[in-house]
């Protein structure tokens, strides 16, 4: 759902921004929805104009939403994935989990303040092109609004204040539940019993926004805001239980760290080295598909692999060196991985489930061991119940 077969529109801060095919039914629906209101305080001719413009604007909100925690998150180090947006909003995917609680803290407080902006923004703009009144009136959704500008600016206010006070319930996994994991995580110093806390709690408020939904159609006759509450509702319970068991497994492997399950004689191919020294000595005696690139302090700087080596011409390779054709490791390309990370730190990583493995290195980046798929697979395995 999240990244794998959205659309790519664009990229930010090097951040892949895509969107799932559920929020073309999504904005469908807000057009359709908002076409009907513009058309009381529009021209006819203008009203689906208008309301293309405030869905794709409230679209936008949501994408600066989580561009907001993505900032802090590159910001602090973590790696982002990528954000998606689908038929609930918005989601920023995070390469790894925030470190410390107040990491986590700041990740998470930094979506809500974006959205509290953009409403303020909102709202003293309407105010300044109108009345107060007709501020106000907007922000209501008031049919009397006079002017399209203030219509459109005060449904730009009023949805954003939704969507801040829905994305700081402290439900699990919404912006509030992670803050009050992040809180949680403070006081009782262990980040899997905050989550567990915090996954009951986003259990708890799916079950009551179910609830509300049928009361919402029982009480007011609603049917399709009692339906996508209850939806919501619903996915919120269904994502707060799978965050719980992941957190109990992560309790039983938290004692593991990289070191304890990689391959301590790593094979690496030193970066001055020729491709045909490479091809012969490596290639072709170990039939593997890539190698680690080492420098002469022992150091990780690349991968090679070998179609790269391949692709350059046979009479060239007795003087092109590794290091030409490697794919560079600058730290952050998700190639490696430190000794004393936790195992949980690797069911993450891009690199593990792009080449099958991943590499060990210690505080100076001297490569210490190789990780493998499998080798990750047996200590999961292990830690599972009989």
């Amino acid at each position: 759902m999240f990244g794998g077969g959205s659309i790519q529109l664009a990229r930010v801060f090097g951040v892949r921004i895509g969107v799932d095919y559920s929020w073309f039914i999504v904005l469908f629906l807000i057009i359709w929805n908002l076409s009907g209101y513009y058309e009381d305080v529009a021209p006819e001719s203008s009203a689906f104009a208008l309301a293309v413009v405030s869905a794709l604007l409230f679209f936008l909100s949501i994408l600066l939403h989580e561009l907001g925690h993505a900032w802090v998150a590159l910001r602090n180090g973590i790696p982002i994935e990528g954000i998606d947006l689908w038929m609930f909003g918005g989601v920023a995917k995070l390469g790894r989990d925030a470190g410390s609680p107040g990491v986590e803290f700041r990740i998470a407080i930094a979506g809500p303040l974006v959205t509290l902006l953009i409403a303020a923004v909102c709202f003293g703009l309407s105010a300044a092109v109108s009345s107060g009144s007709d501020a106000l009136q907007s922000a209501q959704f008031d049919e009397d609004v006079t002017g399209a500008t203030t219509a459109v600016l005060g449904y730009l206010a009023s949805v954003n204040v939704l969507l801040l006070v829905f994305n700081l319930i402290p439900a699990f996994p919404l912006d509030g539940g992670r803050i009050a994991r992040a809180i949680a995580w403070k006081l009782t110093g262990d980040r899997n019993r905050a989550t567990r806390f915090a996954a009951r709690l986003g259990r708890a408020g799916g079950y009551l926004m179910v609830a509300a939904g049928v009361a919402l159609y029982a009480f007011t006759g609603d049917l399709v805001g009692g339906i996508w509450l209850a939806f919501i509702g619903w996915f919120l319970a269904g994502a707060a239980r799978s965050a719980e068991a992941q957190a109990d497994f992560a309790g039983r492997i938290e004692h593991l760290r990289v070191a304890d399950v990689m391959d301590a004689e790593p094979v690496a191919i030193p970066d001055d080295w020729t491709l045909a020294d490479a091809e012969q000595q490596f290639f072709l005696r170990y039939g593997w598909p890539w190698f680690p690139v080492i420098d002469a302090n022992g150091r990780l700087v690349g991968v090679v692999s070998r179609e790269a080596v391949e692709s350059v011409p046979a009479s060239e390779r007795a003087t092109r060196r590794v290091g030409s054709v490697m794919a560079r490791d600058d730290g952050s390309s998700g190639l490696r991985v430190r000794l004393d990370e936790p195992l949980e730190s690797l069911l993450s990583q891009e690199g593990l489930a792009r080449l099958g493995a991943i590499m060990a290195v210690d505080g100076e980046g001297v490569l210490r061991g190789i990780v493998t798929l499998d080798a990750v697979r047996r200590a999961l395995q292990s830690a599972v119940p009989a």
